[in-house]
């Protein structure tokens, strides 16, 4: 044989080998996310005093308003260099008294940014999240000082970051930028916006939450560590759970909901773009006592994750300022980590970029069973929308947290010398350029 034949056959090799690619856009924005920026946008959220929800909504230096009127000025200022993709707006309702945590009816409102994509035909939307409203000891508290730097200033710059850099970039599907208020009077906002998506049939295909994602210790344990974060998914669905809970169980799929498939995503994708950084799953919709933005958005059918730091520090959460047996207390600047920050956001951007870049989910994705077979049929149909090159056969062992092995093919049907007794297998759409869909698991089907 030639030199340049087995030349030839190791480059065919080693490209039917690489099932893992880095888009080179995508690459650029990640480096473009910025602690400084992140840092300056936490530090005028500060200098609002408290962002309570129900604080003023007229003052124009304190308060909820003051502060949501303030990330809309951001908002409009992208949106004046994104050619028209960017918009922006307030989106308020009135929420009366509760009884609980809302004495008198109040203005509540979510600011809004919608980078429209730029395909007609894909309807697809994709959304990032945090809260922007903080608060005191006392949730009724709306006067007083509540810094809010980690809870949730992270997550609000995060959300305006991935803005700023993704506004000066087009995709194919929409991405929707969201502050939201009332999350520490009980989900308020997200709870509007949920219900407001599932009225108009919104096609919601993933909400990344980020809450509390700043901070790189904790209390107690003592523990400091910037390389990893957690994303907190459900297993079992909360929507129409005694609709599917039958094939769930029949199937053994208590591990494939959509949310836990978008947490190995989150993980598989981060990891790829951000070095130095572990996403780590934890197997639950949320921490113990606690509740996030993601959660109404899951109580109404969609795929959503919380995304938050590690090691969480409980003396400056839910606290007033204070300095108590040497102990400094309170949610304040200087127990930030904006490195720790710029890679969770950076994490969060190459995450919706590579959502918002790739083909439409394959459809009608069947695995034939009708025969006791030591392989495994696939098949499925071609996705809605999108340019494709192909698709990728994901497989992994029936223990397995995560995806174990890739295999490409330009086809729709595959016979594979696999057991489907003893793995899981999905099927996902991949672009030119290597973006991929969301995972799609089989059901039994010819």
């Amino acid at each position: 044989m030639t030199l340049t034949a087995l030349l030839a056959g190791a480059i065919f090799f080693c490209q039917a080998q690489t099932t893992i690619v880095r888009d080179s856009e995508i690459e650029s924005m990640v480096k473009e996310v910025n602690a400084d920026s992140l840092q300056s946008y936490i530090r005028t959220m500060v200098a609002f005093g408290t962002r309570s929800t129900v604080s003023s909504v007229t003052d124009k230096k304190k308060g909820i308003g003051a502060a949501r009127n303030w990330v809309l000025s951001k908002f409009n200022q992208w949106a004046a260099a994104s050619g028209g993709r960017l918009t922006a707006f307030v989106d308020t309702t009135t929420y009366p008294a509760d009884g609980k945590r809302v004495k008198t009816d109040i203005n509540l409102g979510n600011t809004v940014a919608t980078l429209k994509g730029t395909d007609p035909n894909d309807n697809r939307i994709f959304i990032v999240s945090g809260h922007l409203d903080s608060r005191r000891t006392d949730v009724m508290d709306g006067t007083n000082d509540a810094p809010g730097a980690n809870d949730d200033g992270s997550g609000s710059a995060a959300v305006m970051e991935c803005a700023r850099v993704m506004s000066q970039h087009s995709f194919p599907a929409t991405i929707i930028f969201v502050t939201v208020s009332g999350e520490e009077q009980g989900l308020l906002g997200s709870t509007y916006m949920a219900k407001k998506a599932k009225a108009a049939s919104w096609n919601i295909e993933a909400v990344l939450n980020n809450d509390i994602m700043g901070s790189n210790n904790s209390n107690e344990t003592n523990i400091i560590d910037n390389t990893r974060v957690r994303v907190f998914s459900e297993g079992l669905p909360f929507y129409d759970l005694d609709k599917q809970g039958k094939q769930i169980r029949q199937f053994g799929l208590e591990n494939d909901g959509k949310a836990r498939q978008l947490a190995r995503y989150v993980k598989e994708v981060g990891e790829r773009y951000v070095d130095n950084l572990q996403v780590v799953m934890v197997y639950r919709n949320d921490r113990f006592l606690r509740g996030g933005d993601h959660s109404p958005y899951v109580e109404n059918g969609f795929a959503a994750v919380r995304i938050t730091e590690m090691n969480e520090n409980f003396n400056h959460q839910h606290q007033d300022v204070r300095t108590d047996k040497g102990i400094v207390y309170g949610d304040l600047l200087e127990f930030m980590d904006f490195e720790y920050l710029r890679k969770n956001a950076a994490m969060n951007l190459a995450n919706l970029a590579n959502l918002a870049k790739s083909p439409g989910m394959p459809q009608e994705v069947k695995v034939e069973v009708r025969n006791l077979t030591n392989g495994t049929q696939l098949s499925w149909k071609a996705p809605a929308y999108g340019k494709l090159k192909g698709y990728y056969i994901l497989m992994r062992e029936t223990t397995s947290a995560v995806w174990e092995k890739k295999i490409f093919t330009s086809e729709t049907a595959v016979n594979l010398p696999y057991s489907k007794d003893n793995y899981f297998f999905a099927v996902q759409s991949v672009s030119d350029g290597g973006n991929e869909s969301l995972p799609v698991v089989p059901v039994p089907g010819r």
